[in-house]
């Protein structure tokens, strides 16, 4: 009896470990993104003319030497635009959500009482030009087709140095399997303990990186207040995957992510 017990452990360990491993191989592709900081959606201050997501949040960032990590989701006429949050509320305060407004509906609106509108993904690229490497988060709530196919055609005519990261693993097996050679991350963090509403299941998967197997994501990037998680960990010890930590927001919480991470994705202070 023991001996099965201790077989059927074995066998659980080695399929988590199974699970959880990220592509063992490195993309060369990642060393052109090493050696700086990420501006989180541009250098910005929502009571600024910079807001959050806008073109002139990005040019700050490129003034200022940063990488830039943005959101893009999709409208309802399947227009790739950047921005965060799936409604209006929090930036535009109108209670309508991205998906059930056209492009030029969307363009209606200002971000935070600014004069900045919500950027499409085309005028974003254009913006940064290449000058600075972008961390592109795709925002897809399910299904990932609409929005990977409307983004890539986008980034296909970019000449700038790009990536792409999303919570979604069924995004990132999209991009796996069509554009296998883009450097791709896998978001995570701890749901339940940010207490963002949705499936235990699914948040418990996501948490622990169970389908590492099949997005085989090049990096890793975790909420950094959690950098002691244990499927995190195993991937940047065991597998030595490349760990991005998001978001941090002051020069001391940086100090305090050191040794755990190798790039930061930061806003609400600049880094020393």
């Amino acid at each position: 009896m023991l001996l099965e017990l201790s077989i059927f452990c074995a066998v659980l360990i080695l399929l988590y470990l199974l699970a959880i491993m990220p592509k063992l191989k490195k993309n060369p592709g990642l060393d052109k993104f090493m050696g700086r900081h990420y501006a989180h959606r541009g250098l910005h201050d929502n009571r600024s003319k910079a807001p959050e997501n806008s073109l002139e949040a990005f040019r700050l960032a490129v003034v200022n030497g940063y990488g830039i990590e943005l959101d893009v989701q999709i409208t309802k006429d399947l227009v790739p635009v950047v921005f965060h949050d799936y409604d209006l509320k929090r930036t535009c305060g109108v209670d309508k959500k991205v998906r059930d407004l056209d492009y030029e509906e969307l363009c209606q609106y200002k971000l935070f009482e600014s004069q900045e509108k919500i950027p499409s993904l085309r005028e974003a690229l254009d913006c940064i030009g290449g000058r600075v490497p972008i961390i592109v988060e795709l925002k897809i709530p399910w299904k990932p087709d609409d929005t990977c196919v409307a983004v890539s055609k986008e980034l296909d005519g970019y000449n700038g140095l790009y990536c792409i990261e999303s919570f979604n693993p069924f995004g990132l097996g999209w991009y796996k399997k069509h554009y296998p050679n883009i450097v791709r991350g896998q978001l995570s963090t701890d749901f339940v303990k940010e207490k963002i509403e949705g499936s235990r299941v699914q948040y418990f998967i996501l948490k622990h990186l169970l389908f590492n197997f099949h997005t085989k994501p090049d990096f890793i990037a975790y909420q950094h207040k959690y950098k002691k998680a244990l499927s995190f960990t195993i991937c940047r010890k065991l597998y030595r995957t490349i760990a991005v930590a998001w978001t941090v927001q002051s020069q001391n919480e940086m100090e305090d992510s050191k040794g755990y991470y190798n790039l930061y994705i930061f806003d609400s202070f600049i880094p020393e």
